[in-house]
């Protein structure tokens, strides 16, 4: 038996990516994976807040997500 086609999401978008309700995309911020000793507290804080893609991503965003719009 063959699966049928269909869309499919993107998984890699999945991981990266996150749709709230109001349909904003947000990413997480670059930079916080390592020296961060280097860094200091009040950076190392922003850096673990979100932040919403821009609007000109948006659209092709959404479209490797089908399913979350």
């Amino acid at each position: 038996m063959r699966r049928p086609k269909g869309i499919k999401t993107k998984k890699a978008v999945t991981k990266r990516f996150k749709i709230t309700g109001t349909g904003k995309v947000m990413r997480m911020r670059a930079g916080k994976r390592h020296l961060l000793q280097g860094k200091n507290s009040k950076r190392r804080r922003s850096l673990g807040t979100g932040k919403e893609v821009h609007h000109t991503d948006t659209y092709r965003i959404t479209q490797n997500l089908p399913f979350s719009h």
